[in-house]
């Protein structure tokens, strides 16, 4: 049971809110591919390391352990201002349907304090642990990452179809089935949609930076090897997840068909479908713009142009998107492929190159196309997170709550108010974040410069206790 609203009925507090939870969440979510990747990009250099004495894979390892522990401490704060916005800008969700949808949290929550002191052990344990010891205390925390990974996504994927409830006279969820909760019909496809794709963003994102120094002439094996590992893991997984993609598209397509329709600016309900590759729908369903493919829609969603679509008309109009929002959504999702088309070009030429002539690449074009695939990733993982949330619009629990029977009843002109000292507090952690960053990148030029850093093993005969001087990270 829902509330029949209108679009004059919604509060005015629904803008603020909403635009807070999507400025943090486009925030917090840059951040993501590095805390849930990095962890496996490093270990796989330090098992590469160790397995061949490699004292520079070690040394990158190593220097990848300290970014991604600032990078954690900086999701720490990202992090926890998402958890207290959505008790305070959406207490009707939390507060009937917490008890249901809020395990997610929860796992998140561990899998937060777990992977915060498997990250301390890891990094106290370089120079300090026998080698082994340190490597086999640093496995655990891939797992932790996609551990908190999974509870978010448990959450989301209720949102998006939920279950495991059923409702009383007066339309609260009782008789709470836990595990229904957590595997909903949306859960597997979008959990390893959005893992593969923090894999590839992450691999391209830390490539990118060795691809820079490649560039600027720096062509060294510390480049090489640093460029190599990241950018292979990325290029392999990049293919898997547009087979994900696709996989999940034509889930929403089936379970949430409305959704859909507004991903693909679908009017009304029919067969024959024409594709629109971007393009903007008008609030009486005409579209301008665009390039228009005819009956292809219907033949990705049912691989036959007879497949009949749902179009955005087949509910009223308080139960779909708007054309604005679907006209957002659907050029995120346009977006979206079309960066992750290219990608999978960019690993094709990897590929061949490797494959014909086992080196890397010689073309300044590949490098420089290596060094925007990390900002592409991240664009597209924002716009898969658009097409998300926008496409799912009215609703904050897909089908049972709409986002403005959500909405918190402080004033409008309070919440502008607290999102603009949102902003000014966001400005200045990525602006710390990036500032650490280049310290680092410079301490550790330096050192470079001038011999680079005692031998990048571990302290052996001394497990635990201070370094001696000149040993430091």
């Amino acid at each position: 049971m829902h509330t029949v609203l209108s679009l004059a009925d919604v509060p005015p507090q629904t803008l603020p809110a909403r635009s807070m939870m999507a400025f943090t969440l486009a925030s917090h979510i840059i951040l993501v591919p590095l805390g849930v990747a990095l962890p496996l990009i490093t270990l796989i250099m330090h098992g590469y390391g160790l397995r061949r004495n490699d004292a520079t894979a070690l040394l990158l390892a190593r220097r990848w352990s300290a970014v991604m522990a600032v990078q954690f401490a900086i999701g720490v704060v990202t992090g926890t201002v998402l958890s207290f916005e959505f008790g305070l800008l959406w207490p009707g969700m939390l507060g009937r349907w917490g008890d249901v949808f809020g395990i997610g949290f929860g796992v998140e929550a561990w899998a937060f304090f777990l992977e915060a002191v498997l990250i301390a052990v890891y990094l106290y344990g370089w120079r300090r642990l026998p080698a082994r010891t340190h490597f086999l205390l640093g496995l655990p925390l891939p797992f932790a990452a996609l551990l908190g990974a999974f509870g978010i996504l448990a959450a989301n994927s209720w949102m998006n179809t939920p279950r495991g409830f059923t409702l009383d006279s007066a339309g609260n969820p009782v008789d709470v089935s836990i595990w229904k909760a957590i595997f909903t019909p949306m859960f597997g496809p979008q959990y390893w949609h959005f893992v593969v794709a923090m894999f590839v963003t992450a691999g391209y994102v830390v490539a990118g930076v060795y691809a820079t120094g490649w560039l600027r002439g720096r062509r060294d094996r510390y480049h090489r090897l640093g460029f190599t590992v990241p950018f292979t893991l990325a290029a392999v997984f990049t293919p898997v997840q547009f087979v994900l993609g696709d996989s999940i598209a034509r889930q929403v397509f089936h379970k949430q068909p409305v959704k859909f329709a507004a991903m693909e600016i679908v009017w009304k309900t029919d067969t024959h479908q024409p594709e629109y590759l971007y393009g903007r729908l008008h609030p009486n369903g005409s579209i301008s713009g665009g390039i228009r493919i005819p009956q292809l829609d219907s033949i990705l969603a049912g691989f036959r142009p007879d497949t009949k679509v749902t179009g955005l008309t087949s509910v009223p109009a308080s139960d779909r998107p708007t054309a604005a929002e679907a006209t957002i959504a659907h050029f995120a999702f346009d977006t979206m492929v079309f960066i992750g088309s290219l990608l999978i070009l960019l690993a094709l030429w990897y590929a061949v190159v490797w494959l014909r002539r086992r080196r890397l690449p010689a073309s300044p074009w590949f490098y420089r196309v290596a060094a925007c695939a990390g900002v592409a990733s991240v664009a597209a993982v924002e716009c898969g997170w658009i097409t998300t949330e926008v496409g799912r619009q009215p609703w904050i629990v897909y089908q049972n709550m709409r986002v403005a029977e959500a909405v918190t009843s402080t004033r409008a002109g309070g919440l502008w108010l607290m999102f603009g000292l949102v902003i000014v507090v966001y400005v200045f952690v990525f602006g710390s974040f990036l500032v650490v960053l280049l310290k680092m990148r410079s301490r550790w030029r330096k050192a470079d410069a001038t011999g680079g850093p005692p031998p990048e093993t571990p302290e052996t005969d001394t497990p635990y206790g201070p370094r001696s001087a000149g040993r430091f990270l």
